[in-house]
């Protein structure tokens, strides 16, 4: 252990100031952004749950794909329109004044969680439902869009695990002060910390983290030279020669750079595998929490407890294994080690079926997408042209997502009307079919991947001519 702690702070300061600066305002950004994520992602399922009622879980992530395509064709506007750092800005400011907006009506007696009678026409379970939903395409989608702009595929393999050990960091605090105040609030310790309350609390404690974004952002833009935020050098010259073109964008070019690259669908293919496993589990999760609990903030509290474990787990991870693995074996192997990994996880649960054994798999299932899988993932995006950074990225992340999640709930829906005979098989089949899916895609993408950075290409670049 020693000698791990030793190499990973020489290889932070075996970087350059200048691009340490970088690292460090780009991890401090991830640092926030996944923060404020943490406490939003987790509050959705509960108060969903109280509101509505967990039937209609698989329908509100159908609905919500539906709901997020005119977002998706605002965002493709904004992408022509403004910076890269202003659109994390932008929508970091707009998500935090609806954190508090939300946050205010969560404590109404008719339309908020005071109401314990869960109906299905509880508007406001689902509009709570649809604005995080929106989250992780239009915050923590375009952090990353950010990022793949500005580093090049060696600072990727280089960084990209200490920048992810940034933002288990902010999950861990976030979950933890989350998970603390419920804890204070069940206890009843403090008479004004009622349930509702402590749901106000943290939602407000996301905003805090949210209106700090465009301040490090603005840091980030003004500090760091420009030359190191050109990134991969063959996209960034293309950029500027399109730039001198004045060629007219279209906001439907994302969308149509699924139809022309295989590249960017194998992108999409390595979303839709594990958003579609991590729904089925997710699904199983929540059924796991809300067994025992008394309170929309007991069903809170065990899942912010999973979360602080999945964020812990996720940092040791990153911080030891990502930037290793990347470094040693390459894109590649690391791309094909994903659905391998997350197989030996699914393999375990189909023969420890208890409660606990459900949270621990599914603790180790999102640390690794995480630490893991989200940064080798995101790398993929460095060899591409800018409509596909964030134009194509967000139609993956957003209605791509949707549509995993909903492959995955229908899934829940026809394996619960399985008898209890059939689950095992009904779950065993299912998962091998999609891990044999995903090595495939991840065998063929990390070739391309491969080929493209030897041979100095960008996806993408017939687009220019």
């Amino acid at each position: 252990m020693g000698s791990t702690i030793k190499r990973m702070i020489h290889n932070l300061f075996d970087i350059e100031p200048k691009e340490r600066m970088k690292l460090f305002f780009l991890s401090l950004l991830y640092f926030l952004v996944v923060g404020a994520y943490t406490i939003t992602r987790d509050l959705k399922s509960s108060i969903f749950l109280g509101t509505v009622g967990k039937e209609y879980i698989p329908w509100v992530k159908v609905i919500s794909m539906i709901m997020l395509v005119p977002a998706i064709f605002f965002y493709s506007r904004l992408v022509d329109k403004i910076r890269r750092y202003q659109l994390l800005m932008f929508y970091s400011i707009l998500f935090g004044v609806a954190n508090l907006i939300f946050a205010y009506y969560i404590g109404h007696p008719k339309i908020g969680i005071l109401n314990t009678n869960a109906q299905p026409d509880r508007l406001f379970g689902w509009l709570f439902y649809f604005f995080v939903e929106g989250y992780s395409p239009f915050v923590v989608s375009v952090f990353w869009a950010l990022a793949n702009s500005v580093n090049s595929p060696q600072e990727a393999k280089k960084n990209y695990g200490f920048m992810v050990a940034g933002s288990k960091f902010g999950g861990m605090v976030s979950a933890a002060l989350a998970w603390y105040i419920f804890n204070l609030s069940s206890q009843l310790v403090h008479p004004y910390l009622t349930h509702v309350a402590a749901h106000q609390i943290i939602l407000v404690i996301s905003t805090l983290f949210l209106a700090l974004v465009p301040i490090v952002a603005l840091l980030f833009i003004r500090t760091v030279p420009g030359h190191l935020l050109h990134g991969y050098e063959a996209a960034y010259q293309l950029e500027k020669h399109k730039q001198r073109s004045a060629s007219k964008p279209s906001i439907f070019s994302g969308l149509e750079m699924f139809v022309k690259y295989p590249y960017v669908l194998g992108i999409f293919g390595m979303v839709f595998f594990y958003e579609t496993i991590s729904t089925v589990l997710g699904y199983l999760r929540l059924g796991a929490a809300e067994a025992g609990a008394e309170s929309i903030s007991d069903v809170s509290k065990v899942l912010f407890e999973i979360a602080f474990k999945a964020h812990f787990v996720g940092f040791i991870i990153s911080l030891i294994g990502t930037q290793a693995l990347l470094s040693r074996l390459g894109t590649r192997i690391c791309l094909m080690l994903i659905p391998l990994s997350m197989g030996g996880i699914l393999f375990y649960l189909i023969f420890e079926t208890s409660p606990q054994a459900l949270r621990n798999a599914f603790v180790i299932f999102t640390a690794l997408n995480y630490a893991f899988l989200a940064p080798v993932r995101e790398s993929l995006y460095l060899p591409t042209i800018k409509e596909i950074k964030f134009k194509s990225k967000s139609w993956i992340d957003a209605f791509g997502s949707k549509f995993a999640k909903t492959a995955g709930s229908m899934f829940n829906v026809f394996a619960s009307k399985m008898g209890a005979g059939y689950m095992l098989p009904t779950y065993s089949f299912f998962f091998a079919v999609v891990i044999c899916l995903w090595f495939s895609v991840a065998f063929l993408l990390g070739r391309r991947f491969e080929q493209v950075i030897v041979n100095n290409e960008v996806i993408g670049a017939e687009e220019e001519k």
